[in-house]
């Protein structure tokens, strides 16, 4: 069995920090938000009342954010947050705010409408712990998508945990669509999940994206 890392740890992880799955990641197009959560984010904002707001998960340099607030209007709240932040030329937009932290000990203090992490589940700790919150996070109507691996949650002796944990989201409101990959929580609420954090490995190897990615093991 892999030595199992905390998630300080895994914050300093090669694998982790060489991850380039959304740096650069648009909001339409061929390698684009809407091509990968299979709708337009800013068009799903813009059918809604009030001031729009979204929360971006491992957000890469925010170019879908920013690309979005040209889009909404000037009241809209936009925020991203990534391990590395963004290193690109344009970094600020009027409603958008790019947050350099670690997921696994930051909080939004706010709700949104929509909340979105595209591939970045795959190289965090605590997966099972961050639904979790991301489900308080949501307004009651809101929308929360991203994409999520089953294989890649783990026994504590490295067996699959995939049916249990599948079982336990889909009982707590979630929804799975196995063909995209894609976790899918509509409206905000209490989440809690039967599942001890042990740590992880991030030696597991590729993951269905052909990258490698991150272990998360848990105990029952």
């Amino acid at each position: 069995m892999a030595t199992l890392l905390t998630d300080s740890d895994l914050d300093r992880s090669t694998v982790v920090a060489n991850s380039t799955m959304n740096r650069e990641r648009s909001l339409t197009g061929v390698n684009s938000y809407r091509r990968e959560l299979g709708f337009d984010p800013a068009e799903w904002l813009l059918g809604r009342p009030g001031p729009a707001s979204w929360l971006d998960l491992c957000s890469g340099e925010g170019l879908a954010l920013l690309l979005a607030a040209d889009r909404l209007l000037a009241d809209a709240v936009l925020t991203g947050v990534d391990l590395v932040g963004p290193v690109g030329h344009r970094t600020s937009a009027a409603g958008v705010r790019l947050v350099t932290a670690s997921l696994a000990d930051w909080s939004p203090g706010r709700k949104y409408d929509l909340i979105t992490c595209v591939h970045g589940l795959h190289y965090l700790g605590d997966k099972l712990g961050l639904l979790a919150k991301i489900a308080d996070w949501l307004v009651p109507d809101g929308r929360f998508t991203a994409h999520f691996d089953p294989e890649s949650v783990r026994r504590p002796d490295g067996g699959s945990l995939a049916r249990p944990v599948l079982a336990a989201l889909r009982a707590a409101g979630f929804e799975y669509r196995a063909r995209r990959h894609l976790l899918t929580l509509d409206g905000g609420r209490t989440v809690r999940l039967p599942f001890d954090y042990l740590g992880a490995d991030d030696t597991a190897g590729p993951n269905y994206t052909g990258q490698p990615g991150v272990a998360s093991h848990y105990r029952t």
